[in-house]
């Protein structure tokens, strides 16, 4: 276990950090990206260092293991910048729905009033349930991606690669082996052959 927990650490903080800090955290919105990434970057990481083949089931370890860590660092960085970077994101998100209509855009703006009239005390609740449904997503698709990077950057199959195929079993009779000789079809034993009458 301690030799997988280098490469879901450095998997987990990248995971962490690119979900946690603004703007570059709606790369999660495509399928958790950034947690897939970590838990595969972890696996890769893993399958470097080993000098055995890893099995997908270290896969599925490594990510889970790189998405809990990436989960508190989501937690601990991802929910006070969120609250530092609320109007900056807010006038980012109203640009963006702005190319849905007005009617989107107007609707947005009223939430967007809503949220920012609201103390940080009244948004914690809301912002540390968001977060901890956040982290489950995370902690599963880097799991996920743990076991795609398996799937991947494995490639000693079978317990072994190309290069490292068993030697013959030994010989114990002392002389050197040599196959056995061609069968010899056009001199049949009995010398009748095919079509002899008697």
């Amino acid at each position: 276990m301690n030799n997988k927990l280098q490469p879901a650490l450095i998997g987990g903080v990248v995971l962490g950090l690119l979900s946690a800090i603004p703007f570059i955290s709606l790369g999660n919105a495509c399928c958790c990206s950034w947690a897939i990434l970590g838990g595969a970057l972890a696996s890769y990481l893993y399958i470097k260092s080993s000098s055995a083949p890893v099995r997908v089931g270290d896969g599925a370890i490594l990510g889970l293991l790189a998405g809990a860590i990436g989960a508190a660092i989501y937690l601990v960085v991802g929910i006070p910048l969120s609250f530092l970077m609320q109007s900056a994101l807010l006038e980012f998100l109203g640009s963006f729905v702005q190319g849905f209509g007005p009617e989107a855009a107007e609707a947005f703006r009223r939430q967007a009033e809503v949220a920012q009239s609201q103390t940080i005390a009244q948004q914690l609740p809301g912002a540390i349930l968001m977060g901890l449904i956040g982290s489950a997503l995370l902690v599963g698709f880097a799991t996920i991606g743990g076991l795609i990077g398996v799937a991947i950057f494995e490639k000693r199959k079978g317990g072994m690669d190309a290069s490292s195929t068993p030697p013959p079993p030994p010989d114990f009779s002392g002389q050197p082996t040599s196959p056995p000789p061609p069968p010899n079809f056009s001199n049949p034993p009995g010398g009748g052959g095919y079509g002899s009458g008697v």
